[in-house]
């Protein structure tokens, strides 16, 4: 079906005034203005009046486009079929996530056996009227007595845990608050978890994250009651978390002060008032417990294997140089490991896409789990005792399926499949490579229906990360479907910075080598255009958190090259980015521009606020921000949004939309997800030239 619309008529925009104050910063001698200071401040009246303003603005705007609604009906549509999560066992019940398909949230179910009758054990939806009350997080104890489940509100990553009986379904009367960045690793009666203290009034959503400490709860007390188990007053700005083995021998503590490197201590549970033993100090490498085999742990590190290996300690060992290597690094980048049913699952990527591959408590390799096709594992759940595993596979035209695997056979069966209105069958996926700037060789995955002509008029939205080892791998996305039935070329760069290469790859984009992520990003525009997928007034880029930032910077440096540009949530000063909750943590990544002279100079240069000029006409923008954003706080959006406006010049719109009640992404209602994401697929087809909405 086509619905033919006219998108001819340009909308004349007029912009909410932004007042600007005398604020100027001096940085090794540099002064630098920071007129848009007082958006900082997110709960103040004047910032409020001043996110309406926008807001009133970018929904006028978006009204006005002709077939949003249509949008907004297709995505809700498409969304509308069950989805579930893998299940995972303790004692003899098995526990899993479903969404009948429009539910704000998922609902946690529970079952005796694998044959038994599924029943409601939470409801997230009942927390809240309009389903901003997200589960953060479910432990159950080691005797499925109890379960320990996280709250989180309005897309906050502030936590509230609480305690089910999970025989009656009862919620014992004990809240657990400030909890942020923490599990819930139950011994006996009790868990561990990591908390705050509590932030001054008013500062919630923005003053920095401090003096992380560990307790330990006891089920059915109050708070006041937990016992400190670890602190380190003497760092602040370090975190830390911390989870139990398998059988509750062992607690093991993670120590780290930024996203990547962590130092690693032990308890032995098993003797009374034993002290944490450092495994390893220091935060040059990652260091990950899988599971303790008898008194040896089995640990998965990129020490001297910058794409990891899996090493066996023995922790009475003389430090590092006693780990004896279990299963080598190899050329493709070890990403996780399992204990299942006697075997180690050691999950490696490949080109950015799945391999699992078998081997026994030796090491030796005994075979592959044969996938359904090239794209991306998740969750391969099960035990050491267990012949039964779960997980789940999907791609960019693999719609989310979960599989249960016999350990014994080696094979897996489809466990809860998807019949979403989609035919995979219509559209091709591709992996290219493509030169970077400093003829580095990249890999870019490209999506589009078969029909596709390489003619250049094709629209195309490009989309990219880059950063702290995270790897961009095939996923299957509902709302991504409105632009592949439209003829959109969809693709995915794996740029520098992320992981799909190992730790080289990260380092590769970061600090003084950041400008190489936005080179591969630019770059793989530049060859979208070359190989006649699309051309530059079809081409969209859109990218969140420090995607976001990727987007900036790309369309700021070259504002000639992307017709649209969609920053979601993202770093965009760079100056202040650490000022705020979690951000000195990102430093590993970025610097800061306190660390020297030319540090700040290089982050001067590539800050998405600080690099816009006036009179540039820069791409049809709509930055997309929440007002309970305090992972990256909504200032960064807020300024680059009041600068973006006062420099740009020409016709192009450049807005902000600010969701409220929500947050930098997670547990954000489906609901508001489905708004968000008509709103901006209406705004790149407009403004794109669409004329035309079609339903395959």
């Amino acid at each position: 079906m086509i619905l033919a619309m006219s998108c001819s008529q340009k909308q004349k925009i007029q912009y909410p005034p932004t007042g600007k104050t005398e604020v100027v910063d001096e940085y090794f001698g540099v002064k630098v203005p920071d007129p848009y200071r007082w958006l900082e401040n997110d709960t103040s009246i004047e910032t409020e009046a001043w996110v309406a303003a926008q807001n009133e603005v970018t929904f006028a705007y978006l009204q006005n486009i002709p077939f949003r609604d249509s949008i907004n009906s297709r995505i809700t549509k498409l969304w509308n079929y069950p989805k579930y999560g893998v299940p995972f066992k303790k004692g003899n019940y098995y526990f899993f996530s479903k969404n009948d398909g429009l539910q704000n949230q998922s609902v946690l179910y529970i079952q005796d056996g694998l044959e038994g009758e599924p029943r409601v054990l939470l409801d997230p939806n009942t927390l809240s009227a309009d389903g901003t009350i997200a589960l953060a997080g479910f432990s159950v104890s080691k005797d499925a007595r109890f379960a320990a489940y996280a709250t989180a509100e309005a897309g906050s990553d502030w936590n509230k845990i609480y305690v089910m009986d999970i025989q009656t379904g009862q919620r014992l009367p004990e809240e657990l608050l400030w909890v942020k960045f923490s599990g819930m690793a139950w011994k006996d009666e009790g868990f561990y978890y990591s908390r705050f203290e509590k932030p001054a009034e008013g500062t919630e959503l923005s003053s920095q994250n401090k003096n992380h400490k560990v307790y330990y709860h006891k089920a059915g007390t109050g708070q006041s009651q937990d016992a400190l188990v670890f602190e380190n007053p003497d760092f602040p700005m370090r975190n830390y978390s911390c989870h139990t083995s398998e059988d509750e021998r062992y607690l093991f503590l993670y120590e780290s002060e930024s996203t990547y490197g962590n130092a690693l201590s032990y308890k032995d549970l098993a003797k009374k008032d034993s002290p944490f033993i450092p495994l390893v100090e220091g935060f040059e490498h990652e260091y990950g417990v899988i599971d303790n085999l008898g008194d040896a742990f089995l640990i998965l590190t990129d020490e001297n294997a910058p794409r990891k290996k899996l090493v066996r300690v023995h922790p009475e060992g003389a430090g590092t140089a006693s780990w004896n290597d279990l299963i080598p690094e190899k050329e493709e980048v070890l990403q996780g490991a399992s204990l299942i049913g006697g075997k180690i699952f050691a999950e490696y990527m490949k080109d950015a896409c799945s391999k699992v591959y078998i081997h026994d408590y030796n090491g030796l390799l005994l075979g592959e789990v044969h996938l359904p096709g090239i794209g991306t594992l998740g969750g391969f759940s099960g035990t050491k005792d267990d012949p039964v595993a779960f997980y789940l596979f999907t791609s960019f035209t693999f719609p989310t399926t979960i599989y249960k695997y016999d350990v014994g056979d080696n094979r897996s069966t489809v466990y809860k499949s998807s019949d979403i209105d989609f035919d995979p069958d219509d559209y091709v996926v591709k992996q290219e490579f493509y030169q970077s700037k400093d003829g580095t060789k990249i890999p870019m995955f490209i999506v589009h229906r078969k029909d596709l002509r390489l003619d250049g008029s094709n629209p195309a939205l490009l989309y990219g990360y880059g950063g702290f080892s995270i790897s961009m791998t095939p996923s299957f996305s509902i709302s991504r479907l409105i632009y592949l039935e439209n003829g959109f070329v969809y693709a995915v760069p794996n740029i520098r910075g992320g992981g799909e290469y190992g730790e080289e790859w990260h380092t590769a984009g970061t600090l003084f080598n950041k400008q190489n992520v936005f080179d591969d990003f630019i770059a793989a525009a530049e060859y979208l255009i070359k190989q006649g997928y699309t051309n530059r007034d079809r081409l969209a880029i859109s990218g969140g958190s420090n995607g976001g930032l990727l987007v900036g910077a790309c369309m700021t440096q070259r504002p000639d090259l992307f017709k649209v540009a969609l920053p979601a949530v993202g770093v965009l000063d760079m100056l202040r980015y650490h000022k705020f909750t979690i951000g000195h943590f990102w430093a590993v990544d970025y610097g800061t521009s306190e660390d020297d002279s030319v540090m700040f100079a290089y982050l001067l240069k590539y800050s998405p606020l600080h690099a816009l000029k006036p009179g540039v006409e820069y791409p049809a923008t709509l930055i997309t921000t929440a007002d309970h954003d305090d992972r990256v706080v909504p200032a960064h959006s807020f300024k680059f949004a009041a600068a973006l406006q006062e420099n740009h010049s020409g016709e192009n719109p450049v807005l902000i939309r600010i969701e409220t009640r929500a947050g930098h992404g997670g547990g954000k209602p489906t609901a508001k997800v489905i708004e968000e994401a008509a709103d901006v697929a209406a705004f790149v087809f407009h403004n794109l030239g669409k004329n035309e909405i079609q339903y395959r």
